[in-house]
């Protein structure tokens, strides 16, 4: 057997190796200081030079206001050259990621990107969301929310917020996550809305419907997009909470039964749990109207009060429409005069919608707007007593139920009435939005895009 070699002990150094070896530390330290404190012996000197130039010289002024010319001239000319010639090197070219085409064009160019908004499927198994995730850094998109809603069959339903490229086609996108594994993929444009957190949404939506039991609606629409809500009064009767598919339905204390229908996108556990609370909050809070109010001053002088109406203004609305004349009360109501009274009871009802009323200063109810929340738009709907027409009660309630249905996210309001009502339909031109008029049997409904109207504040100060 072969026996290692021995470890040899270092070689020692030699006299002349070991004084190479020593630190030159001191000697550099010595000629740094004599040449700083020769610099120093200099500057003192030029300085009382100069002084003495300055203050015995003749030329003394004139020479520290030629120094003076000089240094400035010196600072333009270098602000002039670093413009002109800048110091820092150019940096480097975007390059492609490897086989793809090379990159061209300038920097920014990259730098445009969209916001989508992504859900899809995947197998509730590790690695499957790690592929799709990938696949889109592969594209340069880039992830900023990502929510996972598990289902009970062994399947997960994952909702992305992306920042794309805007080259990047939806087509592709799809394609992109259904190659790593994605199906029932489901896109839709994003807003800068889209970027809050979505524990921070679902509560700025609980305080809404907590203040204003009008905002129930709302908030369930903002929470899950696109979506037809109805209510059925009496319909809770033995229903229970369930949600099947496209299909929620949510039963409330008072008897009322809400659904939910949404028939691009089955509803999740997860989404159907969020529903429930919101619901539950509103119902444990009960009937609530938030008070606000504004004042009115016509021009003859008299002064009106527009606030929030609520269920406890039945006898005044009640009274007012016994004021009305029937030709006024079917132009609202579209039917027989005798079923108007029957409507309010549904009309001042917070949960579905916003009623706003206009009262005199003894209390009288003179005028009432009602704003009703239909799928992604809202109803409108005037009743101005015949005794006030033609003052401005309308436009200006109108003006204050469009910046209402505004706020809470409705791009369009429309309004139901005979065709011959060309008070509604010179009130709607005033709004400034563009208008669709569409004509049935006599029935004229008037859609006004929101988007394009200049809308003041509905509680200046507020």
């Amino acid at each position: 057997m072969d026996r290692l070699p021995e470890a040899q002990p270092p070689a020692r150094l030699s006299r002349a190796q070991r004084r190479g070896l020593r630190p030159h530390g001191r000697a550099h330290r010595w000629r740094r200081d004599t040449t700083e404190l020769a610099a120093v012996f200099l500057a003192v000197a030029t300085a009382d030079l100069v002084a003495n130039i300055v203050v015995h010289g003749h030329d003394g002024p004139v020479l520290l206001a030629c120094s003076a010319l000089a240094l400035l001239a010196t600072a333009v000319f270098h602000a002039w050259w670093a413009h002109r010639h800048p110091h820092a090197p150019p940096g480097p070219e975007p390059t492609a990621p490897p086989g793809e085409a090379p990159v061209t064009g300038p920097l920014h160019d990259y730098q445009e990107t969209a916001l989508w908004r992504l859900r899809t499927t995947v197998d509730d198994a590790p690695g499957s969301l790690a592929r799709i995730c990938v696949a889109l850094a592969d594209r340069q998109v880039n992830i900023l929310s990502l929510q996972a809603h598990p289902l009970a069959d062994g399947t997960t339903v994952d909702e992305f917020l992306l920042r794309t490229p805007v080259s990047l086609a939806r087509t592709e996108l799809t394609r992109l996550v259904a190659t790593a594994g994605g199906r029932d993929i489901w896109t839709d444009p994003a807003d800068a809305h889209d970027l809050v957190d979505e524990p921070t949404h679902v509560l700025a939506l609980a305080t809404r419907t907590a203040l204003d039991a009008a905002e129930l609606p709302v908030a369930l629409r903002r929470l899950f997009g696109r979506c037809t809500i109805r209510s059925y009064p009496g319909g809770a009767a033995g229903a229970t909470a369930a949600v099947d598919g496209h299909v929620m339905r949510l039963p409330v204390p008072s008897g009322h039964l809400i659904e939910l229908t949404r028939a691009h996108l089955p509803f999740t556990p997860t989404e159907f749990a969020r529903a429930q609370a919101l619901v539950e909050l509103d119902s444990l809070l009960g009937p609530r109207v938030p008070k606000v109010e504004a004042r009115l001053r016509l021009p003859a002088g008299t002064d009106l009060t527009v606030r929030r109406a609520d269920p406890s203004d039945h006898a005044a609305a009640l009274a007012m429409h016994h004021r009305c004349s029937p030709d006024a009360l079917r132009k609202r109501y579209h039917g027989p005069v005798a079923d108007a009274d029957r409507y309010l009871d549904h009309l001042l009802d917070p949960r579905h919608g916003q009623t706003l009323a206009v009262e005199t200063p003894d209390g009288r109810i003179v005028a009432l707007a009602h704003l009703l929340w239909d799928e992604d738009s809202a109803e409108v709907a005037l009743l101005v007593e015949d005794a006030w027409q033609r003052r401005g009660l309308g436009f200006d309630l109108l003006q204050r139920m469009a910046a209402l249905a505004s706020e809470a996210g409705s791009p369009t309001v429309y309004a139901v009435t005979h065709a011959s009502n060309t008070g509604l339909i010179s009130t709607m031109q005033r709004l400034g939005a563009p208008l669709d008029y569409q004509v049935e049997d006599a029935t004229l409904t008037i859609t006004a895009h929101l988007s394009q109207a200049a809308l003041p504040s509905p509680w200046p100060g507020r």
